[in-house]
């Protein structure tokens, strides 16, 4: 690996701050070309919680394909995560939470632990004071009902003709957002099926009344939303019994078919887990044999998610980043002071370059006529790029001076085209589709695992409205009506909400970098309150810190928690381009990330501050930790790059 050029102070006079960040920068930048693939990517570690790792478990037992080696392995890493109460959480250091648990549980009993073994015993007896199995989340009890260990009629209904609803009709495939979308498709032939392979055991011992484990519950007013969609789903269940054969045959073919259509090379679904586990096991339903090329490529891709750990335990990732990591490793790296041709930049472009996406995916529904040009997140997502990648890939190939620049141009030009045209109603910017906010889909008693659909969000929309500013696209109006929604969206205190990092915190450190980028002054009103509520909300050790709590109770947490590295960084992004340079907080913010780094250059960071859906979900992306300081830092030592450098005319 080539040696950094981003060399440690030698100007004893200068001040304590910028010669602290001038050290701690450089040991980060090593730390991090070590860590690059001779390839050109980053990839950190995708941390969730263990109901990826208990769903890995019952799927194999559900397909009859288990092993020894690989159960016991990932109950290693299930009890390692047990709460000393006997529960689990979803993030670090957060409260128990009730599914999580239960399928904890049921992994640990598939793997061999007596239901009378202390850890087992003090966690059976925690789900029966919560009200047991019946109070969990619908895909909790799917899991079981795939074992008998549930009734298949006391769950929502999902009737697979949702696949014949064209577009423009409400709760169509296409109103809910891709992740759930590619979830919802499987499991209608899965809930059209109803399959159980019974477990060995049974799990009494999770009801709070095995005699009756579905206790009746009194439905919500009919004049209510949820009260409607009990009904609605009252007559899916009705519909099931006269439901017209041939027809439902047909759904359920033409669900198999759409599934196979969007499998990617690697054999994976849209790179991510539930999809993924959901369709295996559709279409097995459906009569594909384990051996079949489809199936074997499913499973394969599902064990290229696995980290192995050197305690011989096995985590299950939801998910792999490498497109997002390598696009922030590149923009961290410029702007610590790399040569702009420096190889590992230029390898990480070319790397890049090969990934943007040229054929149309599921966004084409809604934009037909869009050329098409987005980076996906993962190393195979063709049919789902996201637009937030998209920017951020563009913000880093500006970084770089690659031999072949008419190459990058063109890249940058369909990527820029492409993110422009997802841009919705109302100015701002979603992850993965356009105008994708219906409100139908949330509340389907089926949709209880975290947000369905994908409305625009102000992190997502200040990283397309700062690429478009690199790209001199400041004046162009959709900018302009990004900035005002942006300025629309600015909560009272001064902060913005984060869709997609933790929480508050990260939403403005996206946003006062765009709004700075497209030509607000730091004297704006918008900004200076920005600026005044993170100085308020900065912890006493100079750092700042933010809970996953905070999207369940904004007003106990917004803005608290443990100071983290990413976390200060983006505080410190958001304050440096707003002229805050020599401003105290700031220094204490550089003082902090310095005093804390690891001596390996890096820092430990085991706090979620990445988002899947708000609370519901949370992710500790491992590299977070290490290319946001080193952004940080590089913009402390050498002032906010240059947006006109490398831009062609």
């Amino acid at each position: 690996m080539t040696a950094t050029t981003v060399e440690p102070s030698e100007t004893p006079s200068e001040p304590a701050a910028l010669r602290a960040a001038r050290d701690a920068m450089a040991r980060a930048v090593d730390h991090l070309l070590a860590r690059q693939d001779p390839a050109g990517w980053w990839k950190g570690d995708l941390e969730t919680n263990v109901t990826m790792d208990a769903e890995d478990l019952m799927l194999r037992q559900f397909l009859g394909i288990q092993d020894r080696e690989t159960f016991d392995a990932a109950a290693r890493h299930i009890r390692s995560q047990q709460r000393p109460d006997g529960t689990w959480a979803t993030f670090h250091g957060g409260p128990p939470e009730l599914s999580a648990t239960i399928e904890a549980y049921a992994a640990l009993r598939l793997a061999g632990d007596e239901p009378d073994a202390p850890h087992m015993a003090a966690c059976s007896a925690w789900v029966r004071d919560r009200g047991g199995v019946a109070r969990s989340r619908v895909f909790t009890r799917v899991w079981l009902a795939l074992f008998g260990w549930w009734k298949w009629e006391d769950l929502p209904e999902l009737p697979p003709e949702l696949i014949y609803l064209p577009p423009w009709v409400p709760l169509n495939i296409y109103d809910f957002g891709c992740w759930a979308r590619q979830t919802i498709v499987p499991l209608t032939i899965v809930s059209a099926k109803r399959p159980v392979r019974p477990a060995p055991f049974a799990l009494d011992e999770l009801h709070t009344d095995p005699r009756r484990p579905d206790p009746p519950r009194a439905d919500a007013p009919v004049t209510t939303w949820e009260g409607a969609f009990q009904r609605l789903d009252r007559l899916m269940h009705a519909y099931r019994k006269v439901a017209f054969r041939p027809l439902r045959r047909a759904a359920i073919r033409t669900a198999g078919r759409w599934i196979i259509e969007r499998q990617e090379n690697d054999g994976c679904w849209g790179g991510i887990q539930p999809p993924a586990v959901y369709s295996v096991i559709a279409l097995h339903l459906l009569g594909y044999d384990l051996r079949h090329p489809v199936l074997r490529a499913g499973l394969e891709s599902l064990d290229r998610f696995t980290v192995r750990r050197p305690d011989g335990s096995r985590m299950v990732e939801a998910c792999q980043s490498p497109v997002w990591d390598t696009c922030l490793a590149t923009i961290a790296l410029a702007d610590a002071g790399l040569e702009p041709d420096h190889p590992a930049l230029v390898r990480a472009a070319e790397w890049m370059l090969g990934e943007q996406i040229t054929r149309p995916g599921d966004w084409a529904v809604r934009r037909p006529n869009l050329p098409p040009g987005g980076w996906a997140f993962e190393f195979h997502n063709d049919n789902y790029p996201d637009i937030d990648d998209t920017a951020e890939v563009v913000l880093a190939l500006r970084r770089v001076d690659h031999p072949d620049p008419e190459r990058v141009e063109e890249a940058i030009r369909r990527g820029v085209r492409w993110n422009l045209g997802m841009q919705s109603r109302n100015g701002a910017w979603g992850a993965f589709d356009v105008d994708n906010t219906s409100p139908f889909p949330n509340r389907l008693p089926f949709c209880d695992f975290g947000e369905v659909i994908d409305p625009p969000s102000a992190d997502v929309t200040a990283h397309v409205v700062e690429m478009l500013a690199w790209e001199g696209r400041a004046r162009d109006p959709r900018t302009r009506r990004g900035v005002a929604w942006l300025l629309a969206e600015q909560e009272a205190d001064g902060s913005w909400f984060g869709r997609w990092g933790t929480n508050y915190v990260y939403g403005t450190g996206s946003v006062v970098p765009a709004l700075v980028a497209a030509g607000l002054p730091a004297s704006h009103p918008a900004v200076r309150r920005a600026v005044s509520w993170l100085e308020r909300v900065q912890n006493d050790d100079g750092g700042w810190g933010e809970d996953q709590r905070s999207y369940d109770d904004p007003a106990g947490w917004r803005g608290r928690g443990a100071s983290t590295a990413s976390q200060t960084a983006w505080a410190l992004l958001a304050l440096l381009s707003a002229g805050e340079r020599e401003s105290e907080p700031v220094e204490r913010a550089v003082s902090w990330l310095a005093r804390t780094q690891t001596e390996d250059g890096t820092w430990d960071e085991p706090q979620f501050t990445g988002t899947g859906f708000p609370w519901d979900f949370s992710i500790n992306y491992h590299l977070y930790r290490h290319v946001f300081p080193v952004t940080a830092l590089g913009r402390f030592v050498h002032g906010e790059p240059d947006m006109t450098r490398s831009r062609r005319p």
